[in-house]
C-alpha cells in the first residue's frame, strides 16, 4: 500500500492565496521527509476556495526542490488545452526530474461553464474528444507513434528523453474508470468529492473494462480521501471545523476561502446547512492518527485499492504538516509505506 498526498493549495480567510502556493512548497518538502510516495497538485479555476490553478508550474517548483518523492498533477483538466502543449509541459517536467513525474488526466472542467469557455471556447466539444486527447498526450510524451492517419503524427514533442511520465486517469464517475480500463492505465477515484458515493461502481467498472497494456498488466487503483489527524480528538475537531463550514455552504453555490475555526464557529448557518454538516461529520475521517489510520486501512481493504492518497485542509500550515507527519508515523508503524 503506497500512501501519497493531494494538495489543493486551499485558500484561507485573511491570508493571500499567493501565500497558499508558497505553503505548498513547504508542505511538499516536509512530506518527502515523512516518506510519502507521491505529491499531487490539483487544478481549479475561478474559485475563492482553491489557490492552485496551474499544477504544471507548481510541479516544476516542487520537483526542482525535492529529490525522491514523485510529483504530479491530479489532474490536468485536458479539455482546456491542446494535447501537444500539455505533452510539451510534461516532457519539460520529466527533464527536470526524470522518472519522478506523474501525469494525471481528467475530463471535468474544475470550474464553472463560463470559466471553462474562457479557458477554451471549444471546451464542450473538447470534452467529447477526451479519449483521443489522452491517446495523443501519451504518444507525444513517450515518443510512441500516433495513428497513420493522424494529421500531426510527424510533430516531435521536445525535450526528448529516455523516461516518460507515469499516466493516471482521475475521476468521480464510471466514465473515467472505463477509459482508464480501455487504455490499461492506473485509475484514481476522487472519494472525497462524493463522501464515497459511487466508489464501488467506478472501481468495478474499471476492473471489468481493464485491458492489459504495455504500461500495466493488471488493474491498479487508488482513492483520494479527505482526512485529518491531531494529537487529541478535540484538536482534530477544532481544525476540522473550518473545512466543515466551507463545505456546508457550497449548497449556496458559494466556494469561499476556508474560515478560521473561530470564524467558522460564528458563521450564520441555516438549519439545512447544519444538518448537512452533521451528516458529513458522521463520515469524516478525523481524530487521532491511530483511530483514523485504522479506518483508512479498513476502507482500502474493503475497496481493494492499491494506493491511498490523503488530502488535508486546515487554516494552520503547522497543523496540516503535523497531520501528515502523524499519518506517516502510523502507517510506517504497520510497514504500509
Amino acid at each position: 500500500m503506497k500512501i501519497s498526498v493531494l494538495d489543493q493549495s486551499p485558500a484561507k480567510s485573511g491570508i493571500s492565496p499567493a501565500e497558499s502556493i508558497r505553503e505548498s512548497l513547504v508542505l511538499a518538502r516536509a512530506c518527502e521527509t515523512f516518506g510519502y510516495h507521491r505529491y499531487w497538485l490539483s487544478e481549479h479555476h475561478n474559485t475563492e476556495s482553491v489557490a492552485g490553478s496551474a499544477p504544471e508550474i507548481l510541479i516544476a517548483a516542487i520537483a526542482a526542490t525535492t529529490s525522491r518523492i514523485r510529483v504530479g498533477a491530479a489532474g490536468i483538466m485536458l479539455p482546456h488545452y491542446a494535447a501537444l502543449k500539455v505533452a510539451e509541459q510534461f516532457r519539460v517536467l520529466e527533464a527536470i526530474a526524470p522518472g519522478r513525474i506523474d501525469l494525471g488526466l481528467g475530463r471535468a472542467p474544475g470550474s464553472d461553464g463560463r470559466t471553462a469557455f474562457a479557458l477554451n471556447p471549444n471546451a464542450a466539444r473538447a470534452a467529447d474528444m477526451f479519449p483521443s486527447q489522452v491517446r495523443d498526450v501519451m504518444a507525444w510524451t513517450s515518443d510512441a507513434p500516433l495513428p497513420a492517419e493522424h494529421p500531426f503524427r510527424d510533430i516531435i514533442c521536445q525535450p526528448q528523453g529516455p523516461t516518460a511520465p507515469e499516466y493516471w486517469i482521475l475521476g468521480s464517475s464510471t466514465y473515467g474508470a472505463q477509459l482508464a480500463g480501455y487504455f490499461g492505465l492506473p485509475y484514481c477515484y476522487a472519494y472525497f468529492f462524493t463522501d464515497g458515493e459511487g466508489t464501488e461502481e467506478a472501481l468495478d467498472a474499471y476492473r471489468r473494462s481493464f485491458t492489459p497494456s504495455a504500461i500495466l498488466a493488471a488493474p491498479h487503483s487508488a482513492i483520494v480521501v479527505a482526512a485529518l489527524a491531531a494529537d487529541t480528538p478535540e484538536e482534530a475537531e477544532y481544525w476540522y471545523r473550518s473545512r466543515a463550514v466551507a463545505w456546508a455552504i457550497r449548497g449556496r453555490g458559494k466556494f469561499i476561502a476556508m474560515p478560521s475555526p473561530e470564524e467558522a464557529a460564528a458563521f450564520d448557518l441555516t438549519d439545512s446547512e447544519r444538518a448537512r454538516m452533521a451528516a458529513a461529520r458522521e463520515k469524516a475521517l478525523i481524530g487521532t492518527a491511530p483511530e483514523v489510520t485504522a479506518r483508512l486501512r479498513a476502507l482500502t481493504l474493503r475497496l481493494g485499492v492499491d494506493e491511498l492518497v490523503i488530502t488535508t485542509g486546515t487554516t494552520s500550515p503547522a497543523a496540516r504538516i503535523k497531520s501528515y507527519e502523524l499519518f506517516a508515523r502510523e502507517f510506517q508503524r504497520a510497514s504500509d509505506f
